[in-house]
């Protein structure tokens, strides 16, 4: 498949893993609520083989398709789509999206407008219409990935930890942030050249920290557009793969990564020792409140965490050996 010969507004891509049906219903939401701009819409399947092409040729045959051999990962398939795309600025969008309203329209106004401007992302939505967090985060460090917890997240939700201030501010004009997610991120296409597109040392999860804080090393900006609104049911192709503890260790691994490539190699084993502390307490705790919650009926949830924390510990220690291969 060759790129277009000639350019386009806005190439929206999508990563498509076992996600046929979030995908359809994706790309109807994208042809039903934006207008105004020229668009075209790539979608890469990594390797699912899930009927994906089959279903695009059928009901979206606008849409242009590429069919990987293998599972590239999230940042390595984004960038093979990028080079087969005319658009002068990108969407990265998850199939697991809708689009409420004008949000596509409004992202792209906000690129062409700001100043200084490198990525720009939406207000993503629960599918119980709750905000979701992590539409924008602060840059991680030692500290905020050792107390991330939900629970601490719902306590202190404007501590500047987490870098969520913004969501509960009523300012709806756009706000400069650390980094968007990467399930509704938009750049320029020079900007995003000029960067180095995705970073494939990731396979899955901190591509997007990482595209971010690339951008502000160019003395750019990443700004959260509340006003733009997409619907996120979230992990729809990851809870699919390998059980729950698969994504739970390869966000460790992404953090380890990104940290080797940002910060000295001492606060990287530092990182990796405090979540050994930090995976020993969990499970100590879990361990102590298990009976108690099993005499409540909650006994699965906590197997999961023991399950999780375990996961994490013998990450800590060099195991999980598995994750080094992706």
């Amino acid at each position: 498949m060759a790129r277009p010969s000639t350019p386009v507004d806005l190439s929206i891509i999508i990563v498509n893993w076992n996600s046929k049906e979030y995908l359809r219903k994706c790309i109807a939401s994208i042809l039903a609520e934006t207008h105004g701009i020229e668009y075209e819409i790539v979608v890469i399947d990594n390797a699912s083989f899930d009927g994906s092409g089959e279903m695009l040729r059928e009901c979206y045959p606008q849409v242009r398709f590429i069919q990987s051999d293998k599972n590239l990962g999230f940042a390595k398939a984004n960038n093979e789509a990028f080079k087969l795309s005319a658009g002068r600025s990108l969407l990265f969008l998850n199939p697991d999206t809708k689009i409420k309203d004008d949000a596509i329209v409004m992202l792209q106004r906000e690129l062409c407008s700001l100043q200084s401007v490198g990525a720009v992302g939406a207000k993503l939505l629960n599918n119980d219409m709750s905000v979701q967090t992590s539409c924008i985060q602060a840059f991680p460090n030692i500290t905020n990935q050792v107390l991330d917890s939900n629970a601490l997240r719902t306590l202190f939700p404007m501590a500047g930890l987490w870098g969520m201030k913004p969501l509960y501010a009523n300012n709806r004009g756009p706000t400069e942030v650390d980094a968007v997610s990467g399930a509704c991120l938009m750049i320029g296409r020079s900007v995003f050249e000029r960067i180095g597109m995705f970073s494939e040392d990731f396979f899955m999860y901190s591509e997007d920290i990482d595209l971010c804080f690339k951008v502000r090393k160019y003395n750019l900006r990443n700004y959260y557009i509340p006003s733009a609104v997409v619907i996120h049911y979230g992990g729809a192709s990851s809870s699919q793969n390998k059980g729950s503890t698969y994504s739970n260790v390869m966000m460790l691994e992404s953090r380890w990564r990104f940290f080797r490539k940002t910060r000295p190699s001492w606060y990287c084993w530092f990182y990796r020792f405090a979540m050994f502390v930090a995976s020993i307490v969990r499970i100590g705790l879990v361990l102590l409140l298990w009976p108690a919650r099993r005499l409540q009926g909650k006994g699965l949830s906590m197997d999961a965490a023991l399950e999780k924390w375990t996961a994490r510990l013998r990450w800590a220690l060099g195991g999980e050996e598995w994750v080094r291969n992706h």
